[in-house]
């Protein structure tokens, strides 16, 4: 990969999981998943399971123990881990059937199969996926 890619300048929607889509200097996934079982969002051990693939298939190095917080029922959990790349944090409610993810990594990586696997782990009919690059200034061309 070469540093002269365009990064899209706003949040915009992720269509694949393509390789070849990298953020150059730091990106943010901001990830919405509807219409998810509500069992799986109250169950914290699934849910850890998925924040660890998340790490481990990016390749994300976890500074110290994730910290979870299991809700009483029928609340959902919030985890939170730090990373030496930022940091990767999971929000459930499961009583509207919602979960929320957000990775912030300052290093490139590729783009990660959120859609499949979260329609799958969390049985979701919609993910939506945006991807924001950070550090650039308004109008700012990436180099």
């Amino acid at each position: 990969m070469t540093n002269s890619m365009k990064v899209p300048d706003a949040l915009t929607p992720q269509h694949s999981a393509s390789p070849e889509v990298v953020c150059e200097t730091g990106c943010e996934y901001v990830v919405d998943a509807f219409d998810c079982s509500p069992l799986v969002l109250r169950d914290l051990s699934a849910l850890r399971l998925l924040c660890d693939r998340i790490v481990t298939d990016l390749g994300l190095n976890v500074v110290g123990e994730p910290q979870w917080h299991q809700f009483p029922d029928p609340g959902g959990v919030t985890g939170l881990y730090l990373l030496s790349e930022s940091h990767l944090a999971c929000h459930t409610y499961p009583e509207i059937g919602f979960a929320s993810f957000n990775l912030y990594c300052c290093r490139p990586k590729t783009d990660w199969a959120w859609q499949d696997v979260l329609g799958t782990q969390l049985e979701s009919s919609n993910v939506t996926v945006r991807r924001l690059p950070r550090g650039k200034q308004p109008g700012e061309e990436q180099a």
